[in-house]
């Protein structure tokens, strides 16, 4: 087999179309506009193939016959030198996509899926806890390297002082992480998986801090709380007695705008991307919410805060304790008026649950329900207004009135 035909100055003064051998498979390809580059021509079970090498310009006589030289080689082993290529180069494309860091991945899961997440605050949560616990530890390190002694080193830290957050994190880590093995950036296993995995690691969240629930005020004895609210002229108090008299979660009322409130109609449309259940809610307005409307400065929000934010979630329960109640949650009002209808009232238990923007768990209930009960809304907001406000027997024994 003769080698190295060509020279240099041959190469060079090649311009006429067609293939010049070198010998021992390597030709040199003259293309009709005189590009010229390099070829490995070879038999392979009975079939000729030809492996393109590169251009002239990149690739020099040298270099070419150095690679040819390999590729015989690999064909004396009995190896196909295309198909070791091919296999070569998705080998290091699949290397260099599994050194993508999570922080990147992370972020993809979230902008990916953020349309369907029921409000902003929702994807806040992902992104602050994220990057409080997990991307100062794994957040530049590649998805495929992450592994269970990694996962703990997020999780141990706050797992016994911090369960409920500790446990969100670790549910979000195993959602990005079950991303990665989608898109083929990991191996198909899990180290933030919780049964079978890391329940075997770490004690259950639940037996760590008993689970409580939002402490709700008597009804019996939230008319004279009224009275004593009412007396107060601050903003989160007022903010307060909105969301009781509504019946609202904290976060509908703190950010609710005047752009949403119909005074002619005494309607508050407060829209879906707002509401925790992801739908629409009409609030009826009681004649008592009208005339804390009445009192509010307009502007963007019903409670401003400061620098143009809304009210902080915390007023109001700061209100609650300068009132002596440290006790009772903001969001446990939501449970008095629910027993109130329950004990007071002959409304329906639907009646009720659509005022407090529950959804219907019977989908079949779901289907066949689908208006909003905002007539009979309208009169149980009403009679839990006059009931907020009905005469109170103070401890002197004397009756206040507050209309």
């Amino acid at each position: 087999m003769a080698l190295n035909r060509l020279s240099a100055r041959a190469v060079d003064a090649k311009n006429k179309r067609g293939r010049y051998s070198d010998g021992g498979g390597l030709v040199l390809q003259v293309s009709r506009w005189r590009t010229k580059s390099w070829i490995f021509r070879y038999e392979r079970d009975g079939r000729e193939r030809h492996m393109g090498l590169g251009s002239v310009n990149a690739l020099s006589l040298a270099e070419a016959r150095e690679i040819a030289q390999k590729c015989r080689r690999l064909l004396r082993e009995g190896h196909d030198p295309i198909d070791q290529r091919d296999n070569e180069l998705r080998g290091r494309r699949f290397n260099a996509v599994r050194q993508t860091p999570f922080m990147p991945c992370a972020q993809a899961y979230i902008a990916a899926h953020q349309a369907g997440w029921r409000n902003a605050k929702h994807k806040a949560q992902w992104s602050a806890t994220l990057a409080t616990y997990v991307y100062p530890i794994i957040g530049d390190l590649a998805v495929s390297a992450i592994d269970t002694a990694l996962v703990l080193k997020c999780l141990e830290p706050i797992w016994e002082i911090k369960p409920e957050t500790a446990n969100r994190v670790r549910g979000r880590i195993e959602t990005v992480l079950d991303w990665a093995i989608a898109r083929g950036l990991r191996s198909a296993d899990n180290p933030a998986r919780w049964r079978g995995h890391l329940d075997k690691l770490l004690p259950a969240p639940g037996k760590l801090r008993a689970v409580k629930h939002h402490t709700a005020m008597p009804y019996v004895e939230l008319p004279q709380f009224m009275v004593e609210l009412r007396e107060r002229q601050d903003n989160s108090s007022r903010a307060l007695e909105l969301t009781i008299l509504t019946a609202l979660r904290t976060n509908e009322v703190i950010g609710a705008r005047w752009s949403e409130i119909n005074l002619a109609a005494k309607v508050w449309t407060i829209p879906s991307h707002r509401m925790k259940t992801g739908q629409e809610h009409r609030v009826p307005l009681s004649k008592r919410v009208i005339e804390i409307l009445d009192t509010l400065p307009r502007g963007e929000f019903l409670f401003p805060g400061r620098y143009g934010q809304p009210l902080s979630n915390m007023a109001m329960l700061k209100t609650l304790e300068r009132l002596g109640q440290r006790d009772v949650t903001v969001h446990g009002f939501r449970s008095t008026f629910r027993d109130w209808a329950a004990e007071i009232t002959a409304y329906p238990n639907h009646v009720v649950e659509m005022a407090l923007a529950h959804t219907i768990g019977d989908k079949v209930e779901a289907a066949y329900r689908r208006g909003d009960l905002f007539v009979k809304r309208r009169r149980l907001t009403e009679e839990w207004g006059q009931y907020c406000a009905q005469p109170t027997i103070h401890s002197a024994g004397v009756v206040a009135i507050h209309r």
